[in-house]
């Protein structure tokens, strides 16, 4: 698997050609009826017969087995965007190449709560690729992992899909960011990074929500809408039709935010429509990925973000914390089970954030962060009684220029010995 060399920026001491009749088989209800399985949403078809000549949007809908015609015109109810760069990818698929599709966001991207992997979005909308470019390549990158938000994704998008070097993109952080200036600012970023890429990857925003209808679409929608991307909303679909009594929100999640098989069917056809009706209209697209020149909706201040880990990063003094691998998502931790000296790191970069584990089996306890001797925020890995150990990331420095910075993370004086895990160092 081709990869480009890492560029850190900073130092350290979905429906296929034929109609949709053939892909959607009737399981059970419309419009949220049934069990959203892969082989119920996707099954195998052997008609091909080219753009243009499939059903039009209307006969795309009336086949679809868990959303329908309104459902569909809320979702997509945004300005159509700059379709050019979906295009190009699929006429570098149509022309048999290889094309890389990669999708970046939190558990839902990543499939928690579905059955199996298979019947999450991510993989339906792989399965779309495929099976509407059979002579073509296709290599899909997950990037979603769970409990994180765009923040974390801005400086780790470089290793866990740019690398890939995308021909497509879907971006998914809306029920992991906040709807505030913070996020919006991490988003814009993210967004921006993706589309500043040599190879100029297409797009896409899609948007999620919580039960109660909590999203940070708004400020999500106003980045798409800036810069002309394509977008997608979950939450304008859906939530209205609970509120009307057609289907209750445990029919589609077993909590208050992760979709179950039939929440991700409903996602799946929602891009799988959306990408049919662009590959049928693609003699009408100009399909070309020019260079993305718009100007920063907030500040550009994370493009040339990462992750620094202990094999990027040798501390200073390294206190009663030694290398240790603790969360297996993201290895290279640095961790003490005592606490009881503290860890120095010389860092540069204008802005530096830290990603440490939140613990369960109450070993965990509060430490303090110092920049340049300064107090700037205790953290706290104690997370007893919760779902389970994660890392948190916050942002514990910000400034307009990159210099040379003391950081230095140690317990908090007069508590007891507590376990403490660092993950890595966000730079920026």
């Amino acid at each position: 698997m081709r990869r480009r060399n890492k560029r850190t920026g900073v130092m350290i001491c979905l429906l296929p050609v034929f109609c949709c009749a053939l892909l959607f088989t009737a399981c059970g209800e419309k419009k949220g009826g049934g069990e959203g399985t892969e082989e119920s949403v996707f099954s195998d078809a052997s008609d091909s017969t080219g753009g243009g000549e499939t059903a039009d949007l209307e006969a795309l809908l009336a086949a679809c087995t868990y959303i329908d015609a309104e459902m569909y015109e809320r979702a997509c109810a945004f300005p159509e965007g700059d379709l050019s760069r979906i295009a190009a990818a699929m006429q570098k698929a149509a022309a048999g190449e290889k094309v890389t599709i990669g999708v970046i966001g939190g558990s839902i991207t990543q499939g928690s709560l579905a059955t199996n992997q298979n019947n999450c979005y991510a993989s339906l909308l792989q399965k779309w690729w495929e099976d509407t470019f059979p002579d073509a390549e296709i290599e899909f990158i997950n990037a979603g992992v769970g409990g994180t938000s765009s923040y974390l994704g801005v400086h780790r998008v470089e290793t866990d899909l740019l690398a890939y070097e995308p021909d497509f993109v879907v971006v998914e952080f809306s029920v992991n960011d906040g709807n505030n200036i913070f996020y919006k600012k991490s988003y814009d970023n993210l967004v921006r990074r993706i589309l500043k890429e040599e190879n100029a990857p297409a797009v896409l925003l899609l948007f999620m929500t919580m039960e109660d209808g909590t999203s940070a679409q708004e400020n999500d929608s106003l980045i798409g809408f800036r810069y002309g991307i394509p977008m997608i909303s979950y939450g304008n679909a859906v939530l209205p039709e609970i509120e009307a009594g057609a289907f209750t929100w445990r029919d589609i999640s077993p909590d208050n935010i992760h979709p179950n098989d039939r929440g991700h069917a409903i996602t799946g056809e929602l891009l799988s429509v959306y990408l049919t009706d662009i590959y049928n209209r693609l003699d009408t697209i100009k399909a070309e990925t020019a260079p993305f020149d718009a100007p920063a909706v907030t500040k550009e201040v994370y493009l040339e973000a990462a992750l620094l880990n202990s094999e990027a990063a040798v501390p200073k003094e390294w206190g009663s914390f030694a290398v240790q691998d603790i969360n297996a998502r993201f290895p290279g931790n640095w961790y003490t089970e005592t606490g009881e000296n503290g860890i120095i790191f010389s860092v540069e970069a204008a802005n530096i954030g830290i990603m440490y584990q939140k613990m369960t089996n109450g070993t965990g306890g509060e430490f303090e962060v110092y920049i340049d001797g300064a107090y700037a925020m205790t953290l706290d890995s104690d997370f007893t009684g919760g779902w389970g150990d994660y890392g948190e990331t916050v942002e514990v420095y910000v400034s307009e220029e990159k210099a040379v910075h003391t950081v230095e993370i140690r317990k908090k004086e007069d508590t007891p010995e507590a376990a403490f895990a660092i993950l890595a160092l966000l730079v920026s």
